[in-house]
């Protein structure tokens, strides 16, 4: 029987709510924490019934208490505190991005495979059933040749001019905020759900909230993949009236399949016969991957929080030696800044942008060059 791992888990906002929960759900304990400073770490503590603070990552991370360590502060410090973690020799999760360079991202993938320290980044949304189950769909042939790829992802909780947070400071935050903080959701989701990866893209940012800063309050691309589809997608903080609400259609020469998250509960399947809503729960979902993440009744759908929980469960599994299906990882958040950073290269040049071959393999393989180049 695995044995029960305790977390410490660096930051106090949202995100470290959510992990810590997750923690617990999995049967784990949290068993330290460190925020921003004493005040803080003593309010998340509290917060959150943790019972110890650290004083800073360093102490929390060299802590004989710790055995997985938890990255859930600001961007701008990932890359430093993942990199602690690994030189300890601890599990880590690292919030995405996993660093704001390719180059420290790069830098922290290579570490973690030379000192083979387990990791995983929370691209939760490969946990909801229904995504698992349109995987297993499209893997077995039922939608033939993927033709075009597309959907959104969309939040309004920077919509006013005068909202702000810590992620519209570049300095903290990155160069990237909408792409970064949320596209990247849309194509690791893409990929891992198809199979396809993007090998061109094309992109443009909206900046119409300028006083508040350089990054830009929404992105939208037009990519083509290895396998020869097309997609769009569009990411954006300040869509009114949509809370989290990351979508996708995915249409084959025989089927499309959609999914929204907002109702994360079924999906959408047609082909030239008929539509189909398919409930999650129901005899229809047939996978044993979504069967498995599917245990209620069909009317009682998994949410955010019920996904992430089944990440860390397996991230933990995986920490303990087990192997699990679909883990993401280091090579995954490496995978985002590759993608954003095209975006980025492609949005000032105002040219398509291939990505290096190297990031085109799948995710568990070794990545190579970070390059990517302009097309003319």
């Amino acid at each position: 029987m695995a044995r029960q791992l305790r977390a410490g888990i660096l930051g106090g906002g949202f995100m470290a709510e959510v992990h810590s929960r997750a923690v617990r759900a999995a049967g784990h304990e949290v068993v330290l924490i460190s925020s921003s400073s004493p005040e803080s770490s003593a309010k998340a503590a509290n917060s959150l019934g943790i019972k110890q603070t650290a004083s800073s990552a360093s102490e929390l991370i060299n802590s004989d208490l710790v055995d997985v360590v938890h990255v859930c502060t600001p961007n701008t410090f990932h890359a430093k505190q993942a990199g602690l973690a690994i030189a300890a020799g601890k599990p880590v999760i690292c919030e995405k991005p996993l660093a704001t360079s390719v180059a420290d991202a790069t830098s922290l993938f290579e570490s973690a495979e030379a000192n083979a320290t387990p990791n995983a980044v929370p691209f939760i949304y490969r946990y909801y059933p229904a995504v698992r189950e349109i995987r297993a769909r499209i893997a077995r042939g039922d939608a033939g040749e993927l033709h075009l790829l597309h959907g959104s992802y969309l939040q309004d909780w920077l919509a006013l001019s005068t909202a702000t947070n810590w992620r519209v400071n570049e300095n903290v935050g990155g160069a990237s905020r909408a792409f970064a903080d949320i596209g990247v959701h849309w194509c690791d989701l893409m990929e891992f759900v198809t199979g396809h990866r993007i090998t061109h893209l094309v992109a443009s940012m909206a900046k119409p909230h300028t006083e508040r800063g350089a990054t830009e309050d929404a992105a939208s691309i037009l990519f083509e993949t290895d396998r020869g589809a097309s997609g769009t997608l569009i990411a954006s903080q300040i869509s009114y009236g949509r809370k989290n609400e990351i979508r996708f259609s995915f249409d084959g020469e025989l089927e499309s399949s959609y999914w929204n998250q907002e109702v994360p509960g079924r999906f959408t399947t047609a082909n030239a016969r008929r539509e189909a809503i398919v409930n999650v729960g129901s005899a229809e979902v047939a996978s044993v991957a979504a069967q498995n993440l599917a245990y209620l009744p069909a009317g009682h759908p998994r949410g955010y929080q019920d996904a992430f929980n089944a990440f860390v469960t397996d991230s933990y599994e995986s920490f303990q030696g087990g192997v699990v299906d679909g883990l993401p990882t280091f090579a995954d958040g490496l995978r985002a800044a590759v993608i954003t950073e095209a975006v980025l290269q492609s949005a000032n040049s105002r040219q398509w942008v291939e990505l290096a071959p190297a990031h085109l393999a799948p995710a568990d393989s070794a990545p190579g060059s970070h390059l990517v180049s302009a097309n003319h």
